[in-house]
């Protein structure tokens, strides 16, 4: 049966538009293969008309008061707390993982606009009375203008959501680029947006693909800008940005370890290694790609994997049985990822699980890859080196806790990482020494609640600020401190000496 097409529209100035460009792109159904929808890739002219509303409204939205701006999220919580089905329903449509995680995926999104529902306690400066004779100081934070969001095809409601949430409230205004592969939860967010009282032009999407990055990087009146894919890509966004006097926070990609010792639960560590690396397909940058078993852990801990890997249920996201894992976002993606396990067999790991040439009844077009799974992997296998962003995981054995300590420290990504262990002392110790943004002691997806910040070292961020949390209010504002003196009118005289605090 071949499914109806759906033209999407950008959202410019609080209304769905066509736009100026007639470059479209089509948008899949992973599950059937089919094209679902038609996308128009948006041009500069386009990314102008954005960037003009945002600046307009911007004006008058940095000067609503804090309780207007909380309350508006406050209604677009209820919003999103009453419409999650319908955008999981999106997710789950346009990229391919099934209900239950696109479930999970909108749930994360909410947590932050619950964060940024306390901007006034969030933008609470600091004073600091009598630092002279009569001389106050005291702080402020204030917001920078228009800011742009550039989000990834992996999670195409959440990422949004750990962005303008904290612009918006912070007093920005915020054009959204998200890709086009999966592209109509953006436009629910906007329509959620307005029906919550955000006024026109405060938010706005604009469809496309590096056109329209590009434009939004070099627009003049875009003052910063989020990222959130691939590294090579975040690095060419930070570069390009920041010559154009941007403020950039660029999250890059990951190759994230999860080492097990020897003293560690392995059903445990099994169940773990299996959700965060199969979940979502492995289409996450906190996914497990690399499992790290110390000693002859290994022994016990493979074969688990394998048993829990064979019971998985994969399948259409909105089939009525609930399924454990669904279709990756294109062909073209699951060729590309199936390239990796041909690579991985050429260069000698040992395929235990071979996820190849999957098929699921009923869906002979969708875009299926099961679940692989490599052992014996060494450090200097390109499979073990690139970050494949699929259902494949690797094990690298290390003799000792030295050993697999050096492994991950070795990487050049530091997205995130996790030990499994009941060794307070061991633990203790690799959440010091290791040299990865977010850390998990059994726990395998470290990914930080709303009230924290997300973001990794090396080349997993590029940018001084991680996402959402502390850091994106300060990522979203300017810091200003301010020196008052109200002298007393008694007092009078010419003193040219360097002020000091007296």
């Amino acid at each position: 049966m071949t499914e109806s097409i759906t033209e999407i529209t950008h959202w410019i100035d609080g209304a769905a538009t066509a736009g100026q460009a007639t470059d479209t792109a089509e948008v899949y159904n992973p599950a059937t293969g089919q094209v679902t929808g038609s996308v128009p890739l948006g041009s500069p002219d386009d990314v102008d008309a954005a960037v003009a509303s945002a600046r307009a409204a911007f004006a008058e939205w940095r000067e609503a008061s804090l309780s207007q701006r909380s309350s508006i999220m406050f209604k677009f919580r209820e919003l999103l707390d009453a419409n999650r089905e319908e955008l999981a329903r999106a997710i789950s449509s346009e990229h391919g993982k099934v209900f239950a995680d696109a479930l999970g995926e909108v749930q994360r999104g909410i947590e932050v606009v619950e964060y940024a529902c306390g901007v006034p306690s969030l933008l609470k400066g600091e004073i600091t009375p009598d630092v002279s004779s009569a001389v106050d100081a005291y702080s402020m934070r204030q917001p920078l203008g228009v800011v742009a969001g550039i989000t990834p095809f992996n999670f195409p409601v959440m990422v949004p959501m750990w962005m303008f949430p904290m612009a918006i409230a912070c007093g920005n205004t915020f054009v959204l680029k998200p890709s086009e592969k999966d592209p109509s939860g953006s436009l629910i967010l906007a329509r959620l947006l307005a029906e919550a009282g955000l006024p026109d032009g405060v938010f706005n999407v604009v469809q496309g693909d590096a056109v329209a990055v590009n434009a939004l990087l070099d627009h003049p009146d875009v003052a910063a800008v989020s990222f959130v894919g691939s590294t090579p890509i975040a690095r060419a966004i930070h570069q390009r940005a920041s010559a154009n006097g941007k403020r950039v926070q660029a999250l890059g990609g990951a190759k994230n370890h999860m080492i097990v010792l020897p003293d560690a639960d392995v059903d445990q560590a099994a169940d773990a290694a299996v959700s965060a690396g199969y979940g979502s397909a492995g289409e996450r940058c906190m996914a497990i790609s690399v499992v790290v078993p110390v000693g002859d852990v290994g022994d016990r801990l493979v074969p688990a994997i394998t048993e829990r890997i064979n019971a998985l249920a994969i399948g259409p996201g909105l089939s009525e049985e609930p399924m454990d894992m669904g279709a990756l976002v294109t062909e073209a993606h699951r060729e590309r990822v199936s390239s990796y396990v041909d690579l991985g067999v050429g260069e000698g790991a040992d395929l235990v699980v071979d996820g190849r040439g999957l098929e699921i009844d009923g869906y002979p077009d969708g875009f299926w890859l099961g679940p692989c799974l490599f052992d014996r992997v060494t450090t200097g296998m390109k499979i073990y080196e690139d970050e494949i962003f699929g259902p494949v995981l690797s094990i690298v054995r290390a003799d000792t806790y030295d050993d697999a300590l050096e492994v991950v420290n070795g990487n050049p990504y530091g997205n995130g990482t996790a030990i499994f262990t009941n060794d307070g002392g061991a633990a203790r110790a690799f959440q010091r020494d290791v040299t990865a943004g977010m850390v998990g002691v059994n726990v395998p997806i470290p990914v930080p609640m709303a009230y924290h910040s997300f973001g990794g070292w090396k080349d997993s961020l590029f940018g001084d600020t991680h996402i959402y949390g502390p850091e994106g209010v300060a990522f979203y504002t300017a810091y200003k401190a301010i020196t008052v003196r109200w002298p007393d009118p008694h007092e009078r005289g010419v003193d040219l000496g360097f002020p000091l605090a007296t």
